[in-house]
């Protein structure tokens, strides 16, 4: 009986012993797969997934209103001004190499590289050397093919502008640390780079996580206002004019008066995006039409009128008459050439470019009057555009009780400093009824979520249209009868005015007597203007009463009328002209 017992107790004893394993094993899986489930999936995942930084690519830059330009060779990529291209760089391990010479030998015949310019590549170094960057995918397939034991390659992604000199100062460069410089690529460059993140890299899966949770880390691509081929247009232009007048510089935009939307913005002298290192001259990377300023000259006398018609002062009949020259204590003022025009009408004197007649204008209104209409058309501050570096002056020696001499010459555009495009912006207002606009090169900006377009930005009422519509007759005028009808293009009503400026010493006193800046600004059809174009040319070597700018506005103005279709706005075999 006792056998028994200890026997069951032992039985018992080895049961409980089991029981209690069991609940100890059960208990284990129990943290294992439940508590700690995500430790040890989280020490699973990191014996095979991989965590690196990433940088998304950067976004490209595009033509929003463009077709094929004529003349252009590019294939497919007419509308791209800046994207990104995979380039690789080819390398060799040395050690692997069995012999130097075939190697370099049978190299040289598919790369741009001799037989003796690989060998010094390879003898230069120890174990590893560098034989060439810049391989394009079809030329790295190539090389693949050959199966050369020891070469070896790795890609990046290079920023290439498809167009080459192709609006360069507008767009501007990626630089050597992958930092936007002037123009877009400056402007833009925290919209445009792309986003830091996490890649994580798993047997068979990529994932990758930014910061803010967004699935895509590539910047955001912009397109441009700017129209392909007028762009093409005005910089053949510009070519031209170097061809012809040897210009020192020069700049033409061409904008919608009614929106401020850019259409061209061409700058001279050109540089190659794509070369920007080989620039020797760090003043071409600026862009003269928003970077540099000028004295205006004579294209500042319809601003002058403009002023004094708002003000009733004058109507484009009222009358002066003209001696030659105004003096102001021992100073004086002449006209061009001393010419003498004797009694004339304001709309004569925009037809003839009468520095007296403007200052005239001007004397018909106060310096504070006058001055408040000078701040009003934006003489005094930024115009806005979406473009790296823009500069102004506030032209304060001629807003801060000025003498009567230094308002007077402003009235004719000497003794004020500004930007072209601060001119264009100004004369919008003129062209489009007394309103303002903000010029802006940018249409949208698009990326993998949305869509943002610019706004025009159009101000009050800074003149009346009554007002414009009375210079508008007087610079159609100007176009029909004034510098021997050069400007005039049949069956169409231009308005416009001649500019040729003096060029301050760099000693600031006094002028250069052998360099002049020659202009014209005219906006068509004058009575519903599509397009506004400024023309600047830079010390060309003609002489000063030379309208070296005249035919070049002619010529893009037609351009742009045969190819946007302008309906012409009268029949020019009927028309018989009178002055």
């Amino acid at each position: 009986m006792e056998k028994r017992n200890y026997r069951n107790w032992r039985l018992n004893f080895v049961l409980i012993l089991f029981l209690i394993l069991g609940a100890a094993i059960i208990s284990r899986l129990f943290f294992l797969q439940i508590l700690d489930h995500k430790l040890y999936q989280a020490q699973a995942l990191g014996q095979q997934a991989g965590f690196a930084s990433v940088v998304g690519t950067r976004g490209q830059i595009y033509c929003e209103n463009s077709q094929q330009a004529k003349g252009s060779t590019a294939s497919g990529e007419s509308k791209s001004l800046a994207i990104n291209k995979e380039e690789w760089t080819i390398s060799a391990s040395l050690n692997e190499i069995e012999d130097k010479s075939t190697f370099a030998q049978t190299l040289s015949q598919n790369i741009d590289m001799t037989k003796d310019e690989i060998l010094l590549a390879l003898n230069d170094q120890d174990s590893y050397a560098i034989i060439k960057k810049g391989i394009t995918n079809e030329q790295l397939e190539k090389l693949k093919a050959l199966n050369l034991k020891g070469l070896s390659w790795q890609g990046e992604s290079k920023r290439y502008y498809p167009q080459g000199e192709l609006a360069s100062s507008v767009l501007g460069f990626l630089g050597g640390e992958d930092v936007g410089q002037y123009g877009i690529e400056g402007y833009y460059e925290d919209i445009l780079k792309g986003k830091s993140g996490i890649k994580e890299e798993k047997k068979g899966l990529d994932l990758i996580f930014s910061a803010d949770d967004e699935i895509s880390l590539d910047g955001s691509d912009i397109y441009l206002t700017i129209d392909y081929n007028i762009q093409f247009e005005t910089e053949s232009l510009l070519k031209e004019a170097k061809e012809r007048f040897n210009i020192d510089s020069g700049q033409i935009i061409v904008i919608k008066p009614d929106t401020g939307k850019i259409l061209a913005m061409a700058n001279y002298p050109f540089f190659n995006s794509n070369e920007y290192s080989k620039v020797t001259d760090m003043d071409i990377f600026q862009n003269g039409s928003v970077q540099k300023l000028f004295e205006p000259g004579s294209i500042m006398k319809p601003f002058t009128m403009a002023a004094a018609l708002n003000e009733g002062k004058i109507t484009p009949d009222t009358t002066y008459v003209d001696t030659g020259f105004l003096s102001f204590g021992t100073k004086t003022i002449h006209n061009f050439d001393n010419k003498v025009y004797g009694k004339q009408t304001m709309t004569q004197v925009l037809e003839s470019s009468i520095n007296t007649g403007a200052v005239y204008a001007q004397d018909q209104l106060s310096h504070e009057v006058y001055l408040n209409y000078i701040d009003k058309f934006g003489f005094t501050k930024k115009t806005g555009i979406d473009l790296q570096g823009e500069v102004y002056s506030r032209n304060e020696t001629l807003m801060n009780n000025a003498p009567d001499m230094n308002v007077a010459t402003s009235a004719f555009g000497q003794g004020i400093e500004l930007t072209p495009m601060q001119i264009v912006k100004g004369f919008c207002a003129l062209a489009n009824g007394g309103k303002l606009v903000k010029p802006y090169i940018v249409e949208k900006i698009s990326n993998s979520t949305n869509e943002i377009y610019t706004e025009p930005e159009i101000s009050e009422q800074i003149i009346s249209k009554q007002t414009t519509s009375q210079l508008t007759k007087m610079l159609v005028s100007v176009v029909d009868n004034g510098f021997n009808k050069v400007a005039k293009i049949p069956g169409y009503y231009l308005a416009g005015k001649t500019g040729t400026a003096q060029v301050p010493l760099t000693t600031g006193k006094g002028y250069d007597e052998n360099k002049t800046i020659q202009s014209f600004i005219g906006f068509g059809p004058a009575y519903n203007p599509q397009f506004l174009v400024l023309v600047k040319l830079d010390n060309p070597k003609v002489s000063k009463s030379s309208l070296s700018a005249v035919p070049i506005f002619k010529e893009l103005a037609q351009y742009i009328i045969n190819y946007w279709q302008i309906p012409p706005d009268y029949d020019a075999t009927t028309v018989i002209e009178t002055k």
